[in-house]
């Protein structure tokens, strides 16, 4: 009975791997593919192997410059989110003061409803502030729609964090500064890490947003780049593939190697 509950268990895991992988595995076929053998047979195996694909993507199709905008908007945002965020889910988990509830409130509402709705207030508040258009702009936009979750995220875990240890970083003469830093920030690094990782794989892939707040060529990123591939009457299947992997290849490095930290993150307890 044991070795068929196995059996089964073992079954449905590897039926849902096959599932998650599967598109993955097909797009990686489909970039070493050109448009015109996938038209023939879209299942078929790269036969021959395209792999000079990945260059003229790169150095032909401003892919570099897509790729270094991502990098500079989403590595600024994920950073200020981390530390704004975390500073703020500390305050609200370890002080009492006025409002603390209402503001927690009102940053956990904001999760609820769907970013898209603050679309048209953004472009406007962005053009006003001379910020749309621009890297800036869209890192700030990253910033505000990503920090409410990470702080929800995070004040659950600081709250947990015991207070004897506060308690004895101020009997050693810390700060508050220094209570946040030396102490609660590193018994938080598996949070912390879970929602640097979570806010990078959904702003990497952010669409919507910067479809909206960005035109100009020079500024955008590498989603966006992916879209150069679809005209008005034909669509480069292949070259929109080989697109994809670029901008998926980042995302499985970072899982690869914080995979661990991100378990971590996920499934910590009470702090001891």
């Amino acid at each position: 009975m044991a070795s068929l509950k196995r059996s089964i268990l073992l079954l449905i895991l590897c039926g849902y791997t096959a599932f998650a992988a599967g598109p993955f595995v097909w797009a990686a076929m489909l970039s070493l593919r050109t448009t015109t053998e996938i038209h023939l047979d879209h299942f078929a195996l790269p036969d021959p192997i395209h792999w000079e694909k990945f260059p003229d993507a790169w150095f032909n199709s401003n892919y570099a410059t897509y790729f270094l905008n991502s990098v500079q908007v989403v590595v600024a945002a994920v950073l200020i989110v981390t530390i704004v965020g975390a500073m703020a889910a500390h305050c609200l988990a370890r002080y009492r003061f006025r409002f603390n509830r209402l503001i927690y409130f009102v940053l956990f509402s904001t999760i609820i409803f769907p970013p898209q709705i603050t679309i048209i207030s953004l472009f406007q508040v962005l053009v006003n502030y001379g910020l749309y258009n621009s890297k800036l702009g869209l890192t700030l936009v990253y910033v505000a729609i990503q920090l409410p979750l990470t702080v929800y995220i995070l004040e659950s875990f600081f709250a947990r964090i015991p207070a004897d240890l506060f308690d004895a970083a101020r009997m050693d003469g810390y700060s508050d500064w220094e209570i946040f830093w030396r102490v609660a920030l590193p018994v938080a690094l598996p949070a912390v890490a879970t929602t640097v990782i979570l806010n990078f794989i959904l702003l990497w892939n952010e669409f919507l947003f910067a479809v909206v707040l960005i035109t100009e060529e020079a500024n955008r990123t590498l989603p966006l780049g992916i879209q150069r591939f679809i005209g008005d009457t034909q669509e480069d299947i292949g070259m929109i593939a080989t697109g994809l992997m670029i901008a998926i290849i980042p995302v499985v490095v970072i899982y690869a190697f914080f995979s661990e930290k991100l378990i971590q993150g996920m499934t910590a307890g009470a702090v001891k």
